[in-house]
């Protein structure tokens, strides 16, 4: 099959073997006291190195910003030595990686915070559903609105974590303003009822996101910075009631910070995009972004490449396949059957369902 798919890509000054990308999936594998990479986490990026670029999953950049057990942290010197594994082992294999930057905001609990506090979020709100912690599985409680201190603290994390990020090996930082987590709690106005300088206006409610963006420019370039959005809600009882307005601005100044790329997340599957192709929200950003834009979610070899084609954007990620498929980029490029996932192991436990899914083997002529 004739695609764009496969040709070699250049991210500012990061050549990529293929337009293919590993979007950012959590799974929890870092069952020890520090919350770091180990040799499992490394052996399980390595397998998936074929990826033109690997975005790592979520990595906290902060005590207060865990809330998912298991997930591997970006803030303590063992992290940072565990991630370092992974980087090398990456780059070994040929592949490029990046470390998503993650704050949970209020899908945490007070047993997972500092001093067993409330979750910090724009504002109050209580998540539905519930969350691991040490007493079990209990419902989400209400978040407590963080204060300014609180706010320019966190601001300062994200920073750190992008500095210790490169600082480890990576080629760069995504920072996730995607899924509701603080970021897009703050960027909402269904979930951010601030009456100060954070909220209200959507210039007042995107303050955030770009005084992150701004302190993590202090610290590294912004060719290795990407951006994480979903301008279309994904959880539910979340949303903004004006997205194209509200994400529409923050994605045209984003054209000021002249970044790695544009991630956009959205929840569709291969089949509406293939026939309900314009119920896509790629192309409206496009038209307004001109920078590199990376379209997640759903896709299949069909609808990448459609997608690539009509410029509408520039790389593609996929999440569940590359989970049970690690030479996914081999198997699109060989026509290849894939294999199904298994969603019991997608978060905790040990190898089963993470590193022990088959590759095939191709031939070198």
């Amino acid at each position: 099959m004739q695609t764009r798919l496969f040709e070699p890509f250049s991210l500012g000054n990061i050549q990529l073997s293929n337009r293919v990308v590993m979007a950012p999936l959590t799974r929890r594998r870092a069952n020890n006291p520090a919350l770091a990479a180990d040799d499992m986490t490394a052996l399980y990026y390595q397998q998936r190195a074929t990826a033109g670029l690997i975005i790592s999953e979520g990595s906290q950049i902060s005590p207060q910003a865990y809330g998912y057990t298991g997930s591997p942290g970006g803030y303590t010197q063992a992290q940072m030595e565990g991630w370092k594994k992974v980087t090398d082992t990456v780059h070994r294999a040929g592949g490029k990686i990046f470390m998503q930057l993650w704050h949970v905001g209020p899908f945490s609990h007070s047993l997972l915070q500092p001093g067993n506090k409330a979750p910090l979020s724009a504002s109050p709100i209580t998540p539905e559903g519930e969350v691991l912690t040490s007493d079990g599985r209990l419902p989400y409680e209400s978040s407590r609105s963080m204060t300014k201190d609180e706010i320019y603290q966190t601001v300062k994390d994200f920073a750190r974590a992008a500095q210790n990020a490169i600082k480890a090996g990576f080629d760069g930082v995504e920072v996730h303003g995607a899924h509701a987590y603080v970021i897009d709690q703050f960027i909402m106005d269904g979930t951010n009822k601030r009456t100060d300088e954070f909220g209200g206006s959507v210039e007042n409610r995107a303050r955030f996101l770009f005084m992150i963006l701004d302190e993590i420019l202090q610290q590294i370039p912004s060719n290795r910075v990407g951006i994480r959005l979903s301008p279309r809600s994904v959880k539910e009882g979340m949303a903004d009631s004006q997205p194209e307005e509200t994400y529409g601005y923050i994605v045209n100044k984003l054209n000021d910070y002249d970044l790695a790329y544009l991630h956009l997340s959205e929840m569709m599957s291969p089949e509406d995009r293939l026939n309900n192709y314009d119920t896509s929200i790629v192309p409206f950003y496009r038209k307004i972004y001109n920078g590199i834009l990376i379209s997640c979610g759903g896709h299949s070899l069909e609808s990448a490449s459609q997608m690539l084609e009509n410029h509408h954007a520039d790389l593609i990620a996929f999440g569940k396949p590359f989970i049970s498929n690690p030479d996914l980029f081999e198997r699109l490029r060989n026509l290849a059957e894939l294999t199904p996932w298994d969603k019991d192991t997608f978060y905790h436990g040990g190898p089963k369902g993470y590193i022990d899914y088959p590759m095939l083997q191709y031939s070198s002529t």
